[in-house]
């Protein structure tokens, strides 16, 4: 593993809604398994990020009543979008997801890395 100097923020991205047929409790369980990478990043001296994070508050100020309203599209995939505009670099966990795979490409457009293992993610000097 080599180290850095400066601590990156990392998007972690993975399911969400995917496979979950909107059920909430399926939804909390993969918000929660990206959120098992969090402190494994902090760890390595960097700050991690979900978009879900950021965009479930955001989402529910605007009103929405359910998941998939029109209120909730209007916001979601935006909110993560603007949000790799301060990301440093994306951590693609394990799983069928088509908003992690268009953050994925969306860094990619953007020139960040693009990690897939948390073993792949260098560590800070820091």
């Amino acid at each position: 593993m080599s180290l850095m100097k400066k601590p990156l923020l990392i998007l972690i991205a993975g399911p969400y809604r995917s496979g979950t047929n909107d059920v909430p409790e399926q939804m909390a369980a993969n918000l929660h398994a990206l959120e098992r990478y969090a402190l494994p990043l902090y760890r390595a001296g960097h700050l991690p990020m979900i978009g879900e994070w950021v965009a479930l508050p955001i989402i529910r100020a605007a009103g929405s009543g359910c998941v998939g309203d029109p209120v909730y599209e209007e916001y979601l995939y935006p909110v993560a979008s603007r949000l790799l505009e301060r990301c440093d670099a994306v951590l693609r966990i394990p799983g069928e997801s088509k908003g992690a795979d268009q953050d994925v490409a969306i860094a990619r457009e953007r020139g960040l890395p693009v990690f897939f293992k948390l073993e792949e993610v260098p560590a800070t000097n820091t």
